[in-house]
């Protein structure tokens, strides 16, 4: 039996399954994903492919599979110039939803952010995403923190509120970054080089992590959640999200809008955040009082496994 911390919290959880019995049942059938992409546009000069390339390709990707996903923009890293908006719009112009990852990409968890200059890079950016096609009003935080006070913490929560934004939170959390930061290092030091094994790696990763996920969400809610998961726009899914895309398609899964994922009452929730740059189901995990699950410590390693064994082939 989970642990709960009282009586309050376990009403409000259970409350939002009793929600999902009513109105959530017909709306996802089988275990299913929505794909989401921070920090982009992002106008980085990477190996093998140019930022307008990047893009292109991972809005390729995302053609070929009929598949509508999200971008949450942060502005600085490209929407800001004339080269870098116009990369933004083509995931609007092409049927995708866009949202606000701030201007800068502080962290709220910082002694050094204010919860007033957080907002502000809220606002801010929003002035540019709003101009774009597919703009939607979901915001999702820098690095999964939500403050380092309890002040930022609720405060953000009435900003939100008041502004008409939701919280865009993530589930199924992936350390694809960590591999991306593999990736370039490699071909930095030599464009030809072999890369197959870090693509391994990554589809293992992303494997792993949508599985224990998966059984997460089961343990927790004694269903398979519709699941949001969080990729960067970055030269890896520019890559190998093609792969990314078949490999889920074989595993049984559907992949849905963002917006249908939303719809799933689990969003709804707001969790204690007992240690930063969390998925919502690893909160809510820490909010029940669940401690080091089995399998917890592969959820919270940044990739740590796939990198040893990348050294181990010599990369």
């Amino acid at each position: 039996m989970i642990p709960l911390k009282n009586l309050k919290l376990w009403l409000f959880y259970s409350s939002a399954i009793c929600i999902f019995l009513v109105s959530f049942s017909s709306l996802v059938a089988a275990q299913s994903v929505a794909f989401t992409f921070d920090d982009g546009p992002n106008l980085i000069e990477t190996p093998r492919l140019n930022p307008e390339q990047r893009n292109a390709e991972i809005l390729k990707a995302l053609a070929k599979h009929e598949v509508k996903a999200a971008l949450f923009v942060t502005a600085t890293y490209g929407a800001n110039q004339a080269a870098g908006l116009a990369l933004a719009k083509a995931w609007g112009q092409a049927g995708h939803a866009l949202g606000n990852h701030t201007m800068t990409h502080p962290d709220l968890n910082s002694a050094s952010t204010s919860l007033a200059q957080y907002e502000q890079e809220i606002l801010d950016c929003d002035k540019i995403v709003s101009t774009l096609p597919g703009y939607q009003k979901w915001f999702r935080y820098t690095y999964l923190r939500e403050g380092n006070t309890t002040e930022k913490r609720d405060g953000m929560r009435t900003f939100l509120k008041q502004q008409g934004y939701r919280n865009a939170y993530v589930s199924l959390d992936t350390s694809d970054w960590r591999l991306d930061e593999k990736l370039i290092e490699v071909l930095n030091k030599n464009n030809d080089a072999d890369v197959t094994p870090i693509k391994h790696a990554y589809l293992t990763h992303v494997k792993q992590r949508a599985l224990a996920y998966r059984l997460l969400s089961q343990q927790l809610q004694g269903r398979d959640v519709a699941q949001v998961m969080l990729m960067h726009h970055n030269l890896i899914n520019a890559l190998w999200l093609d792969d990314v895309i078949v490999m889920f398609k074989e595993m049984g899964w559907t992949i849905v809008a963002p917006a249908t994922a939303f719809a799933d009452p689990i969003y709804q929730l707001m969790p204690e955040r007992a240690a930063p740059g969390q998925s919502l189901l690893l909160s809510m995990a820490r909010s029940l009082g669940l401690g080091k699950f089995e399998g917890w410590a592969r959820l919270v390693d940044d990739g740590d496994l796939e990198i040893e064994a990348l050294k181990a082939h010599g990369l």
